[in-house]
């Protein structure tokens, strides 16, 4: 096919001007497919450690083969071990008296599990102790007996108790061992995070440092949940907050209300995961050992139970989607990268972002990799940001020229951020990373509601056509990010 002379002189006027001129667009057909896919109940939440995580892998790994990426050093996977709860049901209830009806709540709808639940059976009295701390002077035990009993707290910690107090509280499963000392047979933690909807469950996995509590189970109420158990009692919970915060006095007292907790969960502390690695090679002979690196955590929530389904659309369907386009247009474009381009689907990225960890851990060619570009929830917010800036302001103006040049110019500016997520990992070691995602994107986090209906059209379309323009730009050699690498660490 001939070139038209509007085509032509574009490329003319690209190359007078120091540009280049791509006829790849970010195909939304093809990133919405591969959201639908991943978010479907057919993966169960893409819980890493699970059969389900595994096909998730196999199906990003046959697309990043049919979009020409080839596997590294000849193994797409890169295996290794994390914790895994597989929550197979759990049932909640409350009643007054024996004799009477009892209330049932519907997991998925008013309750689900902390990610790291032990399994068990409580039936039994109810204290509530604020946020479950015990330290000193703020003692929300010391006029309550917990023992035999379950203990109601809410998460997160009070503001105004200094952080070297709060900070051995903030997790779950330090609240869990707290009530578990004192002799509680279970706990209910109400969701006050002021990110998530009232009336919304929210999933985790990470719920703080080991052990792990095999036979101590906690769920997780709705604040609207929270709500109808403290109805009628000695306060309501929204009074119980206030009086906490305006009088910097625990507040706990025992509940009319018993409650009945059962939950059948399946632990594992070292389940089998795998990170997906594969490279599409330089096209440049003198560059090609020198890397860019494109990541997405491929890993959710999972699901709990038959009902309880944590879909991940958006976080990070939506991120995987973006890389897996990206590819797909590499393959068809006619600027071909320089460098090399390698693609990682890191599993465990709601575990601390383990694998990223791994994969920086087990990379060889470490000081060959020029920039690390993460992906991370781009289907949601009201702009696009690229986190990073404050640390690696060259490799910011990188998108952001590019941003300018090709796309249409949504970077969000003014935010001065540290490496998110992923990045992390790579920052540690002195690459120079950033992550591409949604400015006030929220809305639909760890929540069953991040289905792909929810995926807002333009900024999937946006922050995809932003990831492959950085990534084909960075591959050809004008940006030196070892350079900058070397004045924070030292390889060996």
């Amino acid at each position: 096919m001939k070139t038209s002379r509007l085509t032509a002189a574009i490329i003319c006027l690209a190359a007078i001007f120091g540009g280049r001129a791509t006829a790849q667009e970010a195909s939304l057909d093809t990133l919405l497919s591969h959201i639908r896919e991943l978010s479907s109940s057919k993966y169960e939440g893409r819980l890493s450690g699970t059969d389900e995580f595994l096909m998730a892998a196999d199906y990003v790994t046959e697309a990043l083969e049919r979009y020409g990426v080839k596997p590294y050093n000849g193994d797409w996977a890169q295996y290794f071990e994390t914790e895994c709860n597989k929550i197979e049901n759990c049932t909640f209830n409350s009643y007054v008296n024996a004799n009477d009806t009892r209330q049932v709540y519907v997991l998925g709808r008013d309750f689900c599990c902390a990610g790291m639940t032990g399994r068990g059976y409580a039936d039994a009295p109810v204290v509530f102790c604020g946020y479950g701390i015990d330290n000193g002077a703020f003692n929300e035990y010391a006029n309550v007996d917990a023992k035999g009993k379950i203990v109601m707290v809410l998460s997160g910690v009070p503001s105004f108790l200094p952080s070297a107090v709060t900070d051995k509280y903030v997790q779950i499963r330090d609240k869990a061992r707290v009530a578990r000392a004192h002799g509680a047979c279970g706990l209910v933690v109400i969701n006050m995070s002021p990110t998530c909807s009232p009336y919304e469950v929210q999933g985790t996995v990470y719920n703080g440092a080991l052990p792990h509590l095999a036979t101590f189970p906690v769920i997780q109420p709705t604040r609207d949940c929270g709500d109808r158990l403290l109805q009628n009692e000695t306060m309501t919970l929204e009074e119980a907050v206030r009086k906490i915060d305006d009088t910097h006095q625990p507040q706990s007292f025992h509940i009319r209300k018993k409650f009945e907790i059962d939950v059948n969960a399946k632990y594992h502390p070292a389940a089998l995961t795998t990170n997906v690695v594969g490279i599409y090679p330089g096209s440049d002979p003198k560059m090609a050992n020198e890397y860019v690196v494109v990541g997405a955590s491929l890993d959710h929530v999972g699901m709990q139970g038959t009902t309880c389904l944590f879909p991940g659309a958006d976080d990070n369907a939506s991120g995987v989607a973006a890389l897996l386009e990206t590819a797909r247009m590499l393959q068809y474009s006619e600027d071909q990268p320089s460098r090399s381009i390698v693609f990682v689907l890191f599993a465990a990225g709601e575990q601390q972002h383990l694998g990223s960890q791994i994969f920086v851990s087990n990379f060889t060619p470490l000081k060959r990799i020029e920039a690390f570009v993460n992906v991370a929830s781009v289907g949601c917010g009201d702009s696009i940001a690229v986190m990073g800036n404050k640390r690696y302001p060259q490799l910011w103006s990188v998108a952001k020229r590019v941003d300018t040049t090709y796309c249409s110019g949504d970077v969000a500016i003014g935010i001065k951020t540290l490496p998110k997520g992923d990045a992390v990992a790579f920052d540690h070691v002195g690459i120079p990373s950033i992550t591409i995602t949604n400015y006030k994107g929220k809305r639909h986090n760890h929540v069953p509601s991040d289905i792909v209906e929810n995926i807002d059209r333009r900024y999937i379309v946006k922050a995809t056509q932003l990831l492959f323009e950085t990534v084909l730009d960075l591959s050809f050699g004008e940006y030196q990010g070892r350079s900058n690498a070397s004045k924070r660490v030292k390889f060996e």
